[in-house]
């Protein structure tokens, strides 16, 4: 019933309805009587979004410095194991200065008679210092404790007696080298 009043009022009203379009310059008028009546000029603007490209450089950039927090917070290998175990940095420093002055040393007897010997030795040290990186890391990851420090003054020793016998088997060959030279006349 309802929908047959909504045809009456429809066809009533048929031929009222206005479908012509407005006049050239409607618009401008229709603003002009808008501006006078409210003090505005002209279409709102629309403002450029900078808000979008300064938000994401914003972005990228507190995540830069928290990455660069967490990276230069985390303590270096050796100030680990320092908390772990204060004595070990001291023998390491006692151990490692041994090791240099018995490296320099090797390097100050440097001869071509003893030059495969050097560099034999050399490759030994390396490894053995790789081998004591990896006793850093066991000792910062959990495990025996007392095992790994052992295991890390042993190593220590090991690299001093290595550089030890390296050294006294030069002084062999060079002793070797002037006593042989010593028994030639001409």
């Amino acid at each position: 019933m309802e929908k047959d009043e909504f045809k009456e009022l429809f066809k009533g009203l048929e031929g009222t309805f206005d479908t012509e379009e407005p006049k050239a310059g409607h618009k401008e008028r229709f603003l002009e009587k808008l501006n006078d009546a409210n003090n505005v000029v002209g279409f709102p603007r629309p403002t450029k979004n900078w808000w979008r490209p300064l938000s994401i450089a914003a972005s990228i950039a507190v995540l830069c410095l928290i990455a660069i927090g967490v990276y230069t917070s985390r303590p270096s290998l050796d100030e680990q194991v320092a908390q772990i175990s204060p004595e070990v940095s001291n023998t390491q420093v006692y151990f490692a200065s041994l090791i240099e002055d018995q490296v320099k040393q090797l390097e100050n007897e440097s001869s071509p008679e003893a030059q495969q010997i050097i560099s034999d030795t050399m490759i030994q040290l390396k490894k053995l210092e790789a081998n004591y990186k990896q006793l850093e890391n066991d000792l910062i990851h959990g495990g025996n404790d007392k095992l790994i420090l052992s295991a890390m003054i042993t190593n220590f020793q090991t690299r001093i007696d290595l550089l030890h016998d390296v050294i006294n088997q030069i002084e062999t060959i060079k002793n070797l080298k002037n006593h042989n030279d010593a028994n030639f006349t001409i």
